[in-house]
Parts: C-alpha cells; sequence; structure tokens
C-alpha cells in the first residue's frame, strides 16, 4: 500500500481463516494470528545449514539464492510446526522495518507467494503499527534492535521520511561490551574450589551465554550514577558511587561464574556513549525533532514510544529518557529546539513485541483485504510496491498500480 495513506476509516473483519502476522527480526522473530493478544511463538531468527547442519543467522548469507533457501526452510518450520496451519488459505501481515533492505522484502514476497502460495501479503511499518497498540496516530518512535536503533516520527498516522534517524546502538554491543568487561573482570570457580581468571579459561564467550547474562543480571543505570562512574575514571581523586552487588552464574556447567557489580552496570554503557560524529540515542530523537515542521515538534516530544527488546532492559527507558531532557538542555540543542517536555508512553505488551500486537491489530481490520497484495498481482508483475520507488508512490499512478 502507498505510505503516504492514512489508517483511518477501517473497519473490523471476520475472517474464517484468520490472518497470519509475522515479525521476522535479526535476532527473533515472532509470528502468531491477527486478533490475539500476543504471538503464538517467539523463536531465534535462526536456520539450518544445508551444508554444514549447523545453525547460523537467517540473514547470513551469501547472495539472493542463499537467502531464498533460508526463508523457505525458516517459514517451513513457522507454519508447519509453530502455527500449524495451511499457507494457503490464510493472509498474512509482515511487519517491518521501513530500512529493511530491498533484497530481503522482495526474496521474503517471492518466498510467500511462489513457493507458499499464500493468498495476500501486506507489508506495514513496524514504528506505524506500534502506535496502533496506544491507540494514536502521532508519536516519535525508537525501535531499540539487536543490530541497530532506529526512530521514526510519525504524524496523524503519516511517516515523515526524511526525518528518520539511525544508529548501530543495539544488543549486540551490549553484548560486545559485556564480554570484554567479563574476559577482563570476572572470576571463575571450579569444582575443586579454586579461582581463575574468565580469561584464563575461555578466549570466547559463546554468545549464548552473554545473552543469557545481559537479561539476567545487567541493567542500566542512572544518569546521575552514570555521571559520577564517568567522572571517577578521568579523575581518580573523585570518590565512586558504592558497585552493585556481584552474583554468580552457572557457566557450562562445572565452573561458576562471579559477574562483579560493576560489570553488571557497565555493560550497557556503550549504548549512551558518543560515536566519532559526537551522537548518541539522546542526539538521535533531537536530530530527528529538528528534522521535522516545527509545529509537530511539541506533540511528537510528548508522545515517545520506546520499544525493541533491547529496551526492555531494566531502566533502559528511564535512561533514555533523561539523557534526551539532558541533552535537550544542553547549549547544542536549548536555543533551537525549545522543547518544554518529552514525556514517555508504555505500550500494553511487552518491548519484544509491540510491533507485532500493532501487526496483529492491522490484521484484523479491513485493510488486510483492501490494502494486501494480492497473489495475482504478484504473478502478473513479480513486483512488490516499495516506497523507496517512485513508481509506486506518485499520484498519478497510484490507482492504475493498485487498481
Amino acid at each position: 500500500m502507498p505510505l503516504f495513506e492514512g489508517l483511518g476509516g477501517i473497519g473490523l473483519i471476520n475472517e474464517k481463516n484468520t490472518t497470519v502476522v509475522l515479525d521476522i527480526g535479526t535476532a527473533y522473530t515472532k509470528a502468531g494470528f491477527a486478533g490475539e493478544y500476543g504471538p503464538r511463538i517467539i523463536t531465534r531468527s535462526e536456520v539450518k545449514c544445508r551444508e554444514t547442519g549447523k545453525n547460523i543467522p537467517l540473514f547470513q548469507y551469501k547472495n539472493e539464492n542463499e537467502l531464498r533457501h533460508h526463508l523457505v526452510d525458516f517459514i517451513h518450520k513457522l507454519y508447519f510446526r509453530c502455527l500449524l496451519v495451511n499457507p494457503k488459505d490464510r493472509r498474512v501481515v509482515v511487519v517491518e522495518n521501513l530500512l529493511c533492505p530491498t533484497v530481503v522484502r522482495n526474496t521474503l514476497a517471492k518466498v510467500l507467494f511462489r513457493h507458499y502460495e499464500v493468498l495476500s501479503v501486506l507489508f506495514v511499518p513496524s514504528h506505524l503499527v506500534a502506535l496502533m497498540t496506544l491507540g494514536i496516530t502521532t508519536g516519535l518512535v525508537l525501535d531499540l534492535g539487536h543490530k541497530e536503533a532506529t526512530l521514526m516520527p510519525i504524524y496523524e498516522g503519516v511517516v515523515v521520511f526524511h526525518a528518520w534517524q539511525a544508529l548501530p546502538f543495539g544488543g549486540s554491543l551490549i553484548e560486545k561490551s559485556l564480554s570484554e568487561l567479563l574476559l577482563d573482570r570476572a572470576v571463575a570457580t571450579t569444582e575443586d574450589g579454586t579461582e581463575h581468571r574468565l580469561s584464563s579459561i575461555m578466549q570466547d564467550i559463546p554468545n549464548r551465554y552473554l545473552e543469557d547474562i545481559k537479561v539476567r543480571t545487567c541493567f542500566v543505570s542512572t544518569l546521575e550514577r552514570s555521571s559520577c562512574l564517568q567522572n571517577n575514571k578521568y579523575d581518580r581523586s573523585i570518590e565512586p558511587p558504592p558497585p552493585p552487588p556481584s552474583v554468580h552464574y552457572p557457566l557450562e556447567g562445572h565452573h561458576i561464574l562471579t559477574i562483579p557489580g560493576t560489570v553488571r552496570e557497565l555493560a550497557a554503557e556503550s549504548l549512551f556513549e558518543r560515536d566519532q560524529d559526537a551522537l548518541t540515542l539522546a542526539t538521535l530523537v533531537l536530530n530527528a525533532l529538528l528534522k521535522c515542521p516545527i509545529d509537530t515538534r511539541h506533540k511528537l516530544a510528548e508522545n515517545l514510544v520506546i520499544i525493541g527488546g533491547t529496551a526492555s532492559m531494566k531502566g533502559m527507558k528511564h535512561r533514555i529518557l533523561a539523557e534526551v531532557r539532558a541533552a535537550a538542555a544542553s547549549e547544542q540543542y536549548c536555543q533551537i529546539l525549545p522543547i518544554p517536555s518529552f514525556m514517555l508512553h508504555h505500550p500494553p505488551a511487552k518491548d519484544n513485541y509491540v510491533s507485532w500486537l500493532g501487526g496483529a491489530i492491522l490484521g484484523a481490520t479491513e485493510a488486510v483485504m483492501l490494502r494486501s497484495y494480492h497473489r495475482d498481482q504478484y504473478l502478473a508483475s513479480d513486483v512488490v510496491p516499495d516506497w523507496c520507488n517512485l513508481s509506486f508512490n506518485t499520484c498519478e499512478d497510484r490507482d492504475e498500480k493498485f487498481a
């Protein structure tokens, strides 16, 4: 569908075969049915390599043909092992990031239409449908994913394309920082009770351990406490705040890993450090507001929505909001962006599947029939409408393309 069209005037439907909703992320995929409160399955975005037999990331591919094989195997698992439905009888809603590579989008459409012969596919922007869970049409949506953080301003149901922002800050950056801190500071206790530095036992920590340690033990400290830690880092005469308590984590069955409190606290600080262009998550929000029309900025700032799996980390939302308010009060922004207040929404779902829930809400409306791209249309043109392709977004060709 042309993305400049709003979402108003959409009514509810009652289909016999409920629409399938897919949200395929870099690290995890959410799948379920439209109209439900949560996904039926949240699974890793991994497939078994046809050559080696080992599990590899879904989007680790060398060419388009390899990506197609990955998607065929992965979607087969979703339909026949998880959802247990026939793909030919169902419509599909795909929740996607607007910055998703075109090759991924086109290959996914080819797999769904030609291999699984679905009735229709509706591609919806993840940032836009996230607002549907809140019942609002205007918001500044920040998606903290595994690989990157993307921000999209949305005003009255329309994405402000030219104001989007993105940074390579995400869960993988936290895991990389956590690995370095653990190898440098953590201690492992063996079965005989002796203690060894973790770096002397293993040179590399598997990703499955890093992710579990991050979720179970790490947190994001407050802005004030982080400032004290940074001041102590450069000036040892300043007394640092007391460290959090250490925790014990079983590692490989016979080692007990002692994770210092400083490691638990510092792992997420890499998200708030300025990069080479002096950009952070806070400047991401403020720069997006500066690119928006001046009469929309106040309303956007009062409707900040933070989603994504990394956003569920304890203290993350509070820290981002504090960073944004502090940056807005700095000399760099206080004169050019006089925003009186920033306010944060809390969606009625876990942060990692807010976009999926928005897709499930949209999939239960008439939009799934009126705005979907049908199989016969795809087979006739072999092209999927794309927002970045002007041939599908000009007013003159719109009625002809989607007749």
